[in-house]
Parts: structure tokens; C-alpha cells; sequence
């Protein structure tokens, strides 16, 4: 498997890991067939989230014993404030199962004023800093969808990671990544399937290789034959050729008018709908087989795409011209279903 150094945590993964949403869907057995087919092939990082239900803890029982040790584990949280990260942490490291977390992630973190709140006086970057200092954390890292916003506080930020969406379709982070690379940090690519848009995965994952910058890319894998195919991009890797960068521009237009890339240009929206979220939700819904799931996260936001009013003022701001009252209808539609 390719190895490659993740920034300046000095740490050195593997260049296909593991992301941690659709192991939710499995069953516990799976999850320990996971991890020893992830040994097999020389895969050492895994990426999960407190917020994805038992996927830590399915994780955690797979790791026991001496497999832990042959990892890179990272987890993230969403807490912006001080107690409520220090509280995750401590139920990251009881669900994993393990005394000490390798890279632990500030998750989704949308705008300035959010990252304002995680590095106040009672925010999380505090109980962060703790953890790390009495040896519960290694590292500490960033996750978000917008590239205009992480260019905004990347040489201020004190975080050694950064994880991002990229593909065939989402590239609006390659400038992002130039500069983050630059100032030694490690990228993380999640997304590599565009949310499971692209059936291609092995195409995708190789554009994304392709790139100098990237330190590691984590496709969703539920399977241990998932595993199996998808690490055999970073055992025999082959740059694209001519015919497959033509085959991927004809796939990139043909989402054009109907794929949200997460720029966030599209906001605010005057009703306070997160609309690139409303796609996201979609995609687990109709893409990763996480009804359940995506139902609750859905339900569970304050505003979402019922409230859309049809207005049209987003949709000039969109740099991709996309259809986005209809698509929010669309999204409303599918979750009002069954």
C-alpha cells in the first residue's frame, strides 16, 4: 500500500483509509472482517464520527486487543463549545475502546463565527488542547465543506489536519489544498464518491491520487470486498489516461445541472435554510442506504427544505446554475415519502 506523510503530525498513512459512515448499516461481525481485511491490505487510517450512531462502537470492538496499535484513529465531534467537546472526547475514547485517539476533529465547522466560538475562551479548541496535553488526543483537525472558509483562517488556525469533499465532480478545493499543503498541514478527502453519485470508484479515487496534495482519501466501506477493491487502488496505482480524463469531464458536465458541490454561494437564504446541508441529507437518504438515519438528522434541524418559499434569490448566487428550488422540492418530496 502507498504511504504518505500527513503534514506535520509527522504521521504516515496509507493512501486509501477508511471512512466511517456506512459501517452503520453493517453488522458487528462485519465490522471485525472489516478491520482484518483493512490489515491485510496494508490499511492503517481510519476516520469515524461520534455522530454516526454505532460506527465507533462497532469500530472499537474490532480494534480490541493488539489490531489497535496498527491504526491511525481518527474521530471528530461537532461541539463548539468547551463542555460539550470535552464530553465527546470522553465518549469517543469509551465507544473506541481506547485510552488515546491519534486525530481527534473539529466537525463541519461552517462560518467564522462558529470558528470564533471553538477557539474563544469556553470553546472547544480549549478541551481539545487539554486532551491532547494529558495524552487522550495526538492530533487536532478540522473538517468543512467550504473552501472559501477554510482559505479565510487556514494561516491563522493552530490545526494540523484538514478533511474535505473532492472528486470528479467537487473540485472546488484544489486551490485550497495548495495552499494547505504549503503550510505543512495533512488532507484528508472524504467524499471520494460524491455522496455514492459516482458508481466508479475506483476512477475516482485515482483522479484524487492523482493530486501531489492530498495525504489520504477515505471512501465509506461497509464490506471487507469493498475494502478489498478499493485498496487495490493504492497497491497498483496507474495514472488516468488521455481516454479516462475525457471520460471524466463528459461525467462532470452531465452533473453539472443537478449536483450541489458545497460552495455555500447559495447563502443565506432569507427563510435560514442550509441548503447545501439539504442535499447531504438527500444523498445519505437516497444514496447510502441510511434512511433511518437521515431521517432523524433531517427532522432534527431546526429549518430544512420545507421551508423553502420558492423566492429564487439563491439560485443567481449559485456558480453552477443549479435548479436549486427544484431541487429542494425534490428533497422534500423524498423525505416526506414512507
Amino acid at each position: 500500500m502507498i504511504k504518505r506523510r500527513l503534514g506535520k503530525t509527522e504521521l504516515t498513512v496509507s493512501s486509501i483509509g477508511f471512512g466511517g459512515i456506512p459501517i452503520q448499516r453493517a453488522q458487528p461481525d462485519q465490522a471485525v472482517a472489516i478491520i482484518d481485511q483493512m490489515i491485510e491490505e496494508g490499511m492503517n487510517f481510519i476516520d469515524t464520527a461520534i455522530g454516526y450512531t454505532v460506527s465507533e462502537s462497532y469500530i472499537g470492538n474490532a480494534l480490541k486487543g493488539d489490531k489497535r496499535d496498527q491504526f491511525i484513529l481518527a474521530t471528530k465531534s461537532p461541539a463548539k463549545d468547551y463542555e460539550g467537546m470535552k464530553a465527546d472526547i470522553e465518549k469517543s475514547l469509551k465507544a473506541l475502546q481506547t485510552d488515546y485517539i491519534d486525530l481527534y476533529q473539529c466537525h463541519l465547522v461552517k462560518s467564522r463565527e462558529q470558528y470564533e466560538q471553538i477557539m474563544g475562551e469556553n470553546g472547544a479548541y480549549k478541551a481539545m488542547l487539554e486532551a491532547k496535553d494529558s495524552g487522550k488526543i495526538g492530533h487536532i483537525g478540522i473538517t468543512a465543506h467550504s473552501a472559501e472558509f477554510l482559505m479565510e483562517v487556514l494561516e491563522e488556525m493552530p490545526f494540523e489536519t484538514i478533511q474535505f469533499p473532492y472528486n470528479l465532480v467537487e473540485r472546488q478545493g484544489e486551490k485550497l489544498f495548495e495552499r494547505a499543503k504549503a503550510l505543512d498541514l495533512g488532507i484528508i478527502i472524504m467524499k471520494p464518491m460524491a455522496g455514492g453519485a459516482i458508481e466508479n470508484g475506483s476512477l475516482s479515487l485515482r483522479f484524487i491520487l492523482e493530486n501531489p496534495n492530498i495525504s489520504v482519501v477515505i471512501p465509506g466501506m461497509e464490506t471487507p470486498e469493498l475494502v478489498k477493491k478499493n485498496a487495490a487502488v493504492g497497491h497498483d496505482f496507474k495514472p488516468l489516461t488521455e481516454a479516462e480524463q475525457a471520460e471524466i469531464e463528459v461525467f462532470k458536465n452531465q452533473m453539472g445541472n443537478q449536483f450541489c458541490r458545497r460552495c455555500g454561494y447559495c447563502l443565506p437564504c432569507i427563510q435560514g435554510i442550509d441548503i447545501p446541508t439539504q442535499f447531504i441529507m438527500e444523498g445519505y437518504l437516497t444514496r447510502y442506504g441510511l434512511g433511518s438515519w437521515a431521517k432523524e438528522r433531517y427532522a432534527g434541524q431546526a429549518i430544512n427544505a420545507s421551508a423553502c418559499i420558492k423566492c429564487g434569490v439563491c439560485e443567481p448566487k449559485c456558480p453552477y446554475d443549479l435548479p436549486i428550488r427544484a431541487m429542494l422540492e425534490r428533497v422534500q418530496h423524498n423525505f416526506a415519502k414512507g
